[in-house]
């Protein structure tokens, strides 16, 4: 098999931001695959054919990928953020776990900035001591899981990255996820929302959990929860390294 499949990750959504890795892969690429509104972050060119789909198609856009791979075609598969974290990547690996005839591919993972560390950044350093990231998306996994895993995390006093909190057809889960911390005392932890990080609609607005409303989040949002020590110092939000 001549061909190659990349899956690569293009950040948070500022060009600057895009790694110079990945860059040449969509460079070399005659392909480029993905969920539609990431295909359309890539610069039409002659020679390169676009394959956009839609959200809900992961298992099949990973197989349309490596079977475009198998014929000697230079495959992009996009992502946002990074392509390892709620991402294509998985979705690739499970494809090629049942479809064995393909393990022969050359394939690679190119990392990317993720929405998390974009928008901590942006903030300050409020991932500057242990965290963790829970997607909120019940699509792929049951809630009481997602609820489950956000007790163990209150209880653990992790920082807590939230990805996809709330969309038009998830309109409760954050509410919920909301009402799980504050039955954990979370209620004096500030909370980032970081919606739109590194695009023209970015907005950050810092709040403490007892302020929180659902509607503050959508599927554009990265909602970071602050751990017991997280702070302010004048208008950055950081977490101090030391643990007491």
């Amino acid at each position: 098999m001549t061909g190659i499949l990349t899956i690569a990750g293009l950040g948070p959504g500022d060009q600057a931001l895009v790694t110079p890795e990945v860059s040449a892969a969509l460079a070399a690429a005659t392909d480029v695959v993905g969920y539609a509104p990431y295909v359309a972050r890539v610069q039409p060119r002659e020679g390169l054919t676009l394959h956009p789909s839609d959200n809900r198609m992961e298992l099949q856009r990973a197989n349309d990928a490596l079977q475009l791979a198998s014929k000697g075609r230079r495959v992009v598969m996009v992502s946002s953020g990074d392509p390892g974290v709620f991402a294509m990547a998985a979705a690739v690996f499970e494809a090629l776990e049942v479809s064995p005839q393909w393990q022969g591919l050359a394939i690679r993972v190119l990392p990317g900035v993720t929405a998390m560390l974009a928008a901590a950044a942006r903030a300050g350093a409020p991932l500057g001591h242990d965290f963790c990231a829970i997607n909120l998306s019940d699509n792929l996994k049951p809630w009481p899981m997602i609820e489950k895993r956000l007790r163990l995390a209150a209880e653990a006093d992790f920082a807590i990255a939230m990805y996809n909190p709330r969309s038009v057809s998830r309109p409760d889960g954050f509410g919920r996820a909301l009402s799980v911390l504050k039955e954990a005392g979370w209620g004096e932890r500030l909370v980032i929302f970081a919606h739109a990080v590194s695009t023209a609609a970015e907005r950050i607005e810092t709040v403490m959990l007892r302020e929180a409303r659902p509607e503050m989040a959508d599927m554009r949002t990265l909602v970071i929860v602050g751990n017991s020590a997280t702070r302010r110092v004048g208008r950055w939000v950081y977490a101090p390294r030391h643990a007491r």
